[in-house]
């Protein structure tokens, strides 16, 4: 066994460092524990004292395979040693290695042009989403007009099948995700406002937050992740078995029955969950406040109509209806624009809750910039 342990041993002569290799090449061999960190120090030393220069004298090898020759082909940097002594088979098998050697290129740092083309290719993406998004809104208007001059054949089976999927099966998560973040403000709120001793204004706080702000936008980031991936995965589903495809030969407009069915419902829909979700978060907030900061459920109900104006629930309601419009958009336009295959289907449903997601709280933003100018 001892001489089947392969080895590197070197001759010095008047024709130069003769570099004579023995025993067995293999995997095997190589692996172990006692046999390649020699190996390795060998090699690292005839790489330091150019490889070129030296001859090479496979012909005492007992055996060689396919990872001594890579370890070889490696040592001698991807290239062939100009002195190189071996037999016929060792040489085929070397060849091959070479042949199917692939080296990785250095990792290059991007130049400002690339940079520049890239910018520009994410740009170009950016405006065709844009028109492609520009045409649904129109053609959800057409679309409209249309139910609008003939509503008796409207499409409204598919409207309350997408009504009871995103509205009311929604229900109970989010009863209970709205019940659970009206306890934590409470609890967070009473740890500051019995500093001051101002235990009654929680309402205030509370009833504001909780109707004009995170009521709309938790009801809607819920109904993003949840419906708007559906509506995405629903018609992606349906590009991928050829349902579209089958719907335009057929004459069947897509915008009219699958586009406009999902907007109303989610219009119709999302001022009812947003409603819903405030009245779970204003239960979990009294409750709190009862246990946490003696706020009875009686005070807290007397003083909420008070402490919040009417028009604040309308800003709620009407911000609803645009964020069910834009998840109904965004979900629709993302599953059109899937292509036949399961990998565009995922990419497609997760772009479309970031992005659903995103335009939520950018609205949101935008609608609390407006409306505090005008006073409301």
């Amino acid at each position: 066994m001892a001489d089947n342990s392969p080895s590197i041993s070197r001759h010095s002569s008047a024709h130069g460092i003769s570099v004579l290799l023995s025993g067995s090449w293999t995997a095997a061999r190589l692996a172990e524990a006692a046999t390649w960190p020699q190996i390795e120090t060998e090699l690292g030393a005839c790489a330091a004292a150019d490889v070129a220069s030296l001859t090479w004298d496979l012909r005492k090898l007992k055996r060689l395979d396919h990872t001594g020759a890579q370890v070889l082909w490696n040592a001698w940097g991807h290239r062939w040693p100009d002195k190189l002594l071996l037999q016929e088979a060792q040489r085929t098998m070397l060849a091959r290695v070479a042949r199917y050697t692939t080296i990785t290129p250095p990792a290059r740092r991007k130049s400002l042009w690339q940079l520049f083309l890239l910018l520009g290719d994410r740009l170009l993406r950016l405006l065709e989403h844009v028109s492609y998004f520009t045409r649904l809104n129109g053609q959800l208007l057409l679309d409209s007009l249309r139910l609008a001059s003939a509503p008796g054949r409207g499409p409204w089976r598919d409207v309350s099948g997408h009504l009871y999927r995103i509205g009311a099966t929604a229900l109970p998560i989010t009863a209970l995700v709205g019940f659970l973040i009206g306890v934590v403000l409470a609890y967070l709120m009473a740890q500051q406002l019995r500093q001051f001793g101002a235990n009654a204004f929680i309402v205030n706080i509370l009833g504001l937050a909780l109707i004009r702000e995170l009521g709309p936008v938790l009801a809607a980031i819920l109904i993003a992740g949840r419906s708007g991936s559906a509506i995405t995965a629903q018609i992606g589903v349906m590009r991928v078995t050829e349902e579209l495809d089958a719907m335009r030969v057929m004459g069947i407009a897509k915008g009219y029955r699958l586009v406009l069915p999902r907007a109303i419902a989610m219009a119709i829909a999302m001022p009812l969950l947003t409603v819903w979700t405030t009245l779970a978060a204003l239960l979990g907030g009294m409750l709190a406040s009862d246990l946490v900061m003696d706020v009875s459920p009686a005070y807290f109900i007397e003083a909420l109509p008070g402490a919040v104006q009417v028009s604040n629930l309308a800003l709620a309601v009407g911000k609803s209806v645009v964020f069910g419009l834009l998840i109904a958009l965004i979900g629709c336009h993302y599953g059109l624009r899937v292509q036949p295959n399961t990998e565009s289907l995922g990419q497609g449903t997760t772009a479309s809750v970031v992005t659903s997601i995103t335009m939520v709280i950018l609205v949101d933003a935008l609608f609390a910039v407006i409306f505090k100018d005008i006073g409301i």
